[in-house]
């Protein structure tokens, strides 16, 4: 650990850090430095960090695009039966103009 944060700080500085963080003294640099306990971050382990579980980037990403898709393919299921009712209905209007000008009765003029 030495090697990684410098060497151990001293007594009067041991309560640098705070929330049971460890302070270590950065010699080049002539500052201090803390390494915090988990849940704590900030420069002297004063802020407290809840614990966050996410899902991996990728898994949302590949959930957004699954939604995505099945909308997509939902959008065009609707207008295809869309289509091929008003087609239907189109053609069912047509029998019955037809059925209706068979049956009509000419007149002898």
């Amino acid at each position: 650990m030495m090697a990684d944060h410098g060497n151990p700080c001293s007594a009067e500085d041991a309560t640098y850090c705070m929330n049971g963080g460890t302070c270590y003294k950065i010699s080049s640099m002539d500052t201090l430095s803390c390494v915090c306990n988990p849940n704590y971050k900030g420069s002297r382990c004063e802020q407290f960090q809840l614990g966050v579980t996410q899902p991996i980037s990728n898994e949302a990403g590949l959930i957004a695009a699954v939604i995505v898709i099945t909308l997509v393919i939902l959008m065009v299921l609707g207008f295809i039966v869309y289509y091929i009712r008003k087609m239907l209905k189109a053609k069912e209007q047509r029998q019955q103009n037809h059925n209706q000008e068979y049956w009509k009765v000419q007149s002898r003029a």
